[in-house]
């Protein structure tokens, strides 16, 4: 039972991450109707602008998150800038853009960063904490605490500030958005950069309990995706409840089938969706293609 409960917290704490990484997915869709396929190495390079200024700067973990908040979330910045002349224009060619993105984003990281990757030391010390005989990592109740304050933000931005609504507005209709005078590509650009400092906060969490590599995107980004379409794609609540779902499976396959444990969390995640299309929230968007 104690195995089992600290299997659950473990597991919670890797689909915060998760959900971080969804919502940037979701996020992206609502407002512009296209699928980021950069995000995941959106994700690592985030993972490799904290761990950088933590490691190799010595600054404070907090510190650096946010410095690598700002400068990915300005990559996500010209991520949009590039793509925006290609709106309504040719959908393709934009899914073809972000994909290309992720190969330049992974290719740049082995050139400053190299190919080997890095571990990086958790900036909460100590022995984890014991209730009840279940023994917590305290980074695990961290990373939980940083990912529920981001989505708080994340809510309160959207539902209380007029750029928020404006997102939402375009992510009605963005004709209509146009027609009431809400300035769509700032928008667009808005959705981007967030999306990029949820991933960027992310692969900054995700370090200590992961190996930071070039190589880190393609998973983390496979599995984002995946809870955001289990959640239902485009729906923020989805994303959240979908990446809590595939990491609590995550940690439980792993714990039960060691080097079958993809394998065993896909093919749980596709009888789901067999079941239901849409997912647990279904689609709260219009599709733009």
């Amino acid at each position: 039972m104690q195995v089992t409960i600290q299997t659950f917290i473990g597991g919670l704490s890797l689909g915060a991450i998760y959900a971080l990484v969804a919502m940037g997915f979701s996020l992206v869709y609502r407002t512009m109707g296209l699928v980021n396929f950069a995000h995941g190495n959106v994700v690592m390079i985030g993972a490799y602008f904290a761990s950088t200024f933590y490691l190799s700067a010595k600054l404070p973990f907090a510190v650096a998150m946010v410095i690598a908040l700002i400068v990915t979330g300005l990559i996500g910045i010209v991520i949009e800038r590039v793509l925006r002349p290609l709106e309504n224009k040719d959908f393709d060619l934009m899914l073809i853009g972000t994909i290309g993105f992720g190969i330049v984003l992974e290719a740049l990281a082995i050139i400053i960063w190299g190919a080997t990757g890095r571990a990086v030391r958790s900036p909460v010390p100590g022995a984890p904490l014991d209730v009840f005989g279940i023994r917590i990592r305290t980074y695990d109740l961290v990373v939980l605490a940083i990912a529920a304050a981001a989505t708080a933000v994340l809510v309160l931005f959207l539902q209380r500030t007029k750029r928020g609504a404006a997102m939402q507005a375009v992510a009605m209709d963005h004709q209509a958005a146009t027609a009431v005078g809400i300035h769509v590509g700032r928008s667009n650009a808005v959705a981007f950069m967030i999306g990029a400092g949820l991933a960027a906060l992310a692969g900054g969490l995700v370090g200590p309990l992961l190996y930071v590599s070039p190589a880190m995107g393609g998973t983390l980004g496979i599995k984002g995706f995946a809870a955001a379409i289990l959640g239902g794609f485009g729906s923020i609540p989805g994303a959240i409840v979908g990446g809590l779902a595939i990491g609590v499976l995550d940690s439980y396959a792993a714990g039960h089938f060691q080097g079958y444990s993809e394998l065993v969390l896909f093919l749980v995640f596709t009888v789901i969706i067999m079941i239901r299309p849409t997912g647990i929230f279904g689609e709260r968007t219009v599709n733009r293609a």
